[in-house]
């Protein structure tokens, strides 16, 4: 059994170029599982309704239960947090992303792009007309990305690689319609930082936490006429003293629509209270047409 699973996951790997390098190759016959053992786990992913892949973003929640189980990013406020249900459904809900294009600079195992997915459906739109787009810098999971994506049949384009939204822009010279992100407060600095185009009129953001390096990079990808953005940031973000200079330029310039207190323990493995910020260029494109009219 452990050689027909290779050689199918192989098959896998040599006919979908969308899932080019994101199986594991020869696992079964490596790990060398007691013999039963591969038939047991087989039987029960088989007692699985299908069906439960389509209502839930059931691989998001079973790499959630991996985090918290082997604590990877032990420190909870630098750590990577599976999006519930709840949370991504309220972004959607907000920024409505029904056509055009969605972005998440930091997707994790897709979990962001499943959830709009199901709201898109549940509100009788046609996945079809959303086009995807994101990155993530961990190889494990931006491989976990790709095959949560492929299994749904959600058509996605998440870079050539696993690497640094900030340090390499896989999607360099686009604009998206949407955005909805969880985004790590954790990040590096890197080489071009202090003259990155990205904080233009806005100020170098600290390398003490991500949060405004995020904010900026989120806003400069937004399409300058109709583009929103609903993502998540600690609630330490509203305080930040080193980051005064930003947040007054983004309220004087009218970028922030919105931001929404959650209360604690939304998240599956942790009790961190966070922000929702809504950015939205749309409204300020109907004000300037508005006063344009007005000047007539």
């Amino acid at each position: 059994m452990a050689i027909a699973f290779d050689t199918a996951i192989k098959t896998l790997d040599d006919n979908e170029p969308k899932l080019k390098n994101a199986l594991p190759q020869q696992i079964f016959t490596k790990t060398a599982l007691e013999p039963g053992v591969l038939k047991s786990v087989v039987d029960e992913i088989n007692k699985i309704d299908p069906q439960k892949f389509n209502d839930h973003d059931l691989i998001g929640r079973v790499y959630e239960s991996f985090l918290q189980a082997f604590s990877i990013n032990a420190d909870k406020e630098e750590g990577e947090f599976y999006t519930p249900h709840s949370i991504v459904e309220l972004i959607a809900s907000l920024i409505e992303p029904f056509d055009g294009t969605v972005y998440d600079p930091c997707c994790g195992s897709g979990g962001m792009f499943v959830q709009a997915a199901i709201f898109i459906e549940a509100h009788g739109g046609n996945t079809k007309a959303v086009n995807v787009y994101g990155q993530e810098s961990e190889p494990a999971t931006y491989r976990l990305a790709k095959m949560n994506l492929a299994i749904r049949g959600i058509s996605y384009h998440l870079g050539d690689r696993a690497v640094s939204t900030f340090s390499d822009d896989q999607h360099k010279e686009l604009k998206f319609d949407n955005t909805m992100a969880n985004p790590l407060k954790k990040y590096a600095e890197y080489g071009g930082f202090e003259t990155d185009p990205r904080w233009q009129g806005y100020g170098v953001p600290p390398t003490s936490n991500a949060n405004y390096a995020w904010i900026l990079h989120i806003l400069n990808k937004l399409n300058v006429s109709c583009g929103i953005a609903g993502f998540l940031l600690a609630n330490g973000a509203l305080g930040d003293s080193d980051t005064q200079g930003i947040r007054k330029q983004l309220i004087e310039s009218d970028k922030v629509e919105a931001i929404i207190v959650s209360p604690r323990n939304m998240f599956y493995s942790t009790d961190i209270s966070v922000t929702l910020w809504i950015l939205n260029n749309f409204i300020i494109f109907l004000r300037k047409k508005f006063r344009r009219y007005r000047s007539i």
